[in-house]
């Protein structure tokens, strides 16, 4: 879709999308992410978390994975993240519109309704705010239905088994664990993938004809490949950089009560033990999910963006 389309508020010229649609597309956009790269998640989180020596490679958890659970084991933990995703996506979309709104309040001298890059990058980081209040306990959920069954037993029999024997662990806190290494994933990810799509977008874009009149036609909506490009690339540049928190992240959710007592000493202990290389366990699953996933994402989102356009 072209920045002069219907997703954004014409008569300011402003880069925003109404509240509403942009909560639903993103609730959209995170339920086709989920459909297509939970079975990356979950070998990434199994080659995080697992025991040295436990597996050999990504190869190698999805062979031990479908031997004993069968392909279903491939989507083991998805109920959490389809439950979640959709207000994760849908407030982290909406977070995101809020950012720009807050970069527009911030500066209203401003001489170009167009968002530079950074401005774009803060509204991406800001996103990660709201998100995390979401995304934190469903990912804790999710984490703890993934690693489970490597030994053979299982611990929880699905979602609110995990909730309920966490709350009668240690409370909302036992639920929340993992909150500040969520946020040190998302905040910087988050900036970097709205940032890259965006640029990515613009440059795919065609260029807006001339109308007799002199003045410029809007842009021609982007194309599904283009979308899919420009998606499946911010994916990319993202988990570039959130894979080192995102390991402390699932290692932290993971671990029994009393293992670490935070983010650093998670950190700490876990390059101590098996070297700076470990925070870059699950790195092939995780670029392997990247590009398909987002690439739905952001399909999901315009596609829905499109299609409420035309119903009201």
């Amino acid at each position: 879709m072209s920045d002069e389309g219907s997703e954004l508020e014409i008569s300011s010229g402003k880069q925003t999308v109404d509240p509403i649609k942009s909560f639903l597309s993103g609730g959209f956009g995170g339920i086709s992410c989920v459909l297509v790269g939970h079975p990356f998640d979950l070998t990434k989180t199994r080659l995080q978390t697992a025991a040295p020596g436990t597996y050999t490679g990504a190869i190698d958890v999805v062979r031990k994975t479908v031997a004993q659970d069968g392909i279903r084991g491939m989507y083991r933990g998805i109920t959490p993240p389809i439950l979640g995703v959709t207000p994760i996506f849908a407030i982290s979309f909406w977070g995101y519109d809020l950012g720009k709104r807050l970069v527009y309040s911030l500066t209203p001298d401003r001489t170009s309704q167009t968002l530079s890059i950074p401005e774009l990058a803060f509204a991406g980081g800001f996103s990660a705010i709201p998100a995390t209040l979401v995304a934190a306990p469903a990912e804790r959920v999710k984490v703890l239905l993934q690693v489970q069954g490597q030994g053979g037993s299982s611990m929880y029999s699905g979602p609110i088994d995990v909730v309920r024997k966490l709350y009668a662990e240690g409370g909302l806190r036992s639920l929340f664990r993992g909150t500040i290494a969520t946020l040190a994933r998302d905040g910087p990810g988050s900036a970097v993938y709205f940032a890259t799509y965006e640029l990515l977008k613009k440059q795919l874009s065609s260029a807006p004809e001339t109308l007799p009149n002199g003045e410029k036609a809007p842009a021609p909506p982007l194309s599904l490949p283009a979308i899919m490009a420009a998606g499946g690339t911010a994916g990319v540049a993202m988990w570039s950089l959130a894979i080192p928190p995102d390991t402390i992240k699932s290692r932290l959710q993971s671990a029994p009560h009393g293992t670490y007592t935070g983010f650093m000493d998670c950190a700490r202990k876990l390059i101590a033990a098996d070297g700076v290389t470990a925070l870059w366990k699950g790195f092939g699953p995780a670029m392997a999910r990247a590009f398909p996933a987002n690439a739905a994402t952001f399909v999901g989102v315009e596609l829905s963006l499109k299609a409420m356009e035309k119903m009201w």
